[in-house]
């Protein structure tokens, strides 16, 4: 938790449901989810890429059940891999009950698409005979026709007004163990509407910017949409919904929880944007060890500052830093001390080494606290 009061964010309170292994809302840490792109019925190409975006460190990861052999094939990849898997259904509800049947931890029915009430009773059913969550996904493309006549487009008030709807519907079944969804690919839109059902039910919250675009644009879409209602405390999972690959998903997920130190994990790199000051190669320094601390889990921050302006007033608030100095010799810090210099050539190698062994020494106090309080 952060200790500067202008760093809080008050979290909107919420009920708690389980997917899976995995609690989603009350006071459960956040989670980050992504989805498949292989054919579901090649169960070997997406457990492969399952396992790609765990090493991400993914939590969730959602897989398109549309035929009969997905469902199949599925009972296989909820079997391999080590995360929950959310079954993505619309149109067919019997999809949804095959998913359930084979493993899945929860089912995402689209209310726009997935048919009349009775159908939804059956999903419902086949759900709890088989300890299964659900999301009411909604969509602004996806809108039911009433809706739409009612309000002449997608609109905030449309979205809520479905997931409301469909939420109560559920309620009168008994059924409480669900999440909602309100997306859009407008970001004012799915803001808007996020805010709306917040305020208007304690249903935990699955947050995204549908359809947000490639791995730029839709990173920058994301960040804003997706930033803005976790900065007011909205939201218990997220997905980040790139024309990319699930694991780059993952990363701008926990890239986006990380800046608002709502969850961390891995090493967070603060670095300058370089310039002629610099005592070295920022832009390649960082580039290298973004790719070669990928796989650090525990919790670290790290400052790569070119020069001596702030660098060392960055390294005050990091665990490791670096500031740029003259005759290819440069400052490290710890916990904000000046410590030792280091040789440009051996720098990356050097960092490396120094935040593998610090995070080898936080895993270490861990284990002893956690040790001496069982």
């Amino acid at each position: 938790m952060s200790y500067r009061p202008y760093q809080q964010i008050q979290r909107r309170k919420s009920r708690q449901i389980w997917v899976g292994k995995v609690p989603v809302g009350g006071d459960a840490p956040f989670s980050v989810q992504t989805m498949t792109n292989t054919p579901t019925e090649d169960a070997e190409a997406t457990i492969a890429q399952i396992r790609r975006a765990e090493l991400a460190g993914v939590d969730i990861v959602r897989v398109s059940c549309p035929t009969e052999e997905a469902t199949a094939a599925l009972k296989e990849i909820a079997h391999e891999v080590n995360v929950p898997i959310v079954a993505d259904i619309h149109f067919h509800y019997r999809r949804a009950i095959e998913a359930a049947e084979a493993g899945a931890a929860c089912l995402r029915i689209n209310p726009g698409n997935i048919g009349s009430k009775e159908r939804v009773k059956e999903v419902v059913k086949a759900a709890r005979d088989h300890g299964c969550s659900i999301r009411i996904g909604v969509n602004a493309g996806s809108l039911e026709k009433h809706l739409l006549e009612k309000y002449g487009e997608p609109n905030p008030e449309a979205l809520v007004e479905s997931a409301l709807w469909h939420a109560a519907h559920l309620q009168e079944l008994d059924f409480h163990e669900f999440k909602i969804s309100v997306k859009a690919s407008d970001v004012f839109l799915a803001v808007a509407a996020y805010q709306q059902l917040a305020e208007a039910c304690d249903h935990p919250l699955h947050i995204g910017i549908t359809e947000a675009g490639g791995k730029r644009t839709g990173t920058v879409k994301s960040s804003i949409g997706l930033g803005s209602l976790l900065w007011a405390g909205i939201g218990d999972t997220l997905r980040v919904s790139l024309s990319a690959e699930p694991e780059e998903e993952v990363h701008v997920g926990w890239d986006i929880l990380k800046s608002l130190g709502i969850r961390h994990r891995g090493v967070k790199i603060i670095s300058c944007p370089s310039c002629a000051r610099q005592g070295f190669n920022v832009i390649r320094t960082v580039e290298a060890l973004e790719e070669r601390l990928a796989h650090i889990e525990t919790p670290l921050t790290l400052s790569i500052i070119g020069c001596v302006v702030n660098g060392p007033g960055e390294a005050l608030m990091t665990d490791l830093g670096v500031t740029g100095g003259g005759a290819g010799r440069h400052m490290v810090y710890s916990a904000g001390r000046t410590d030792h210099t280091v040789e440009d050539a051996r720098m990356v190698d050097h960092i490396v080494e120094l935040v593998e062994r610090k995070a080898a020494e936080i895993q270490a106090a861990e284990a002893l606290a956690k040790q001496a309080a069982e």
